[in-house]
């Protein structure tokens, strides 16, 4: 599996050994548009490039919506039927809140940093 040398518009994506670490283009996830182009990006990792160890980096991110949250269910589905593992990382106090009031903090694995992340992967 390598990545790094695909192109894509709303994420970035870097190969550390076989782990596919994504970083966001965009700080705000809000238009319907924008998240569509976001979640095929993301699951194109999964069902084009093979990807089953994926970590989506929040570093940038300011902002969730729903409709971004359905996407990562749904990536993370993806990620479990071809046998893989999704993490989270890096994200703010604020965004996590998010998480933990919809209790998809359970259903993610959500580490602090991408060092605590890529350990055990």
């Amino acid at each position: 599996m390598s990545v790094g040398m695909q192109t894509f518009r709303r994420i970035k994506v870097k190969d550390v050994g076989e782990v596919a670490i994504v970083t966001f283009v965009d700080k705000q996830f809000l238009e319907r548009d924008l998240i569509r182009r976001v979640g095929e990006e993301m699951f194109s990792l999964v069902e084009e490039h093979g990807c089953t160890k994926v970590i989506l980096d929040f570093c940038k991110v300011t902002y969730v919506d729903s409709i971004m949250l359905g996407k990562l269910i749904t990536m993370d589905k993806k990620v479990k039927i071809a046998k893989g593992k999704l993490r989270l990382c890096n994200m703010r106090p604020d965004i996590y809140e998010v998480f933990a009031i919809t209790r998809l903090n359970l259903l993610f694995d959500m580490r602090d940093t991408r060092e605590d992340t890529l350990e055990g992967f």
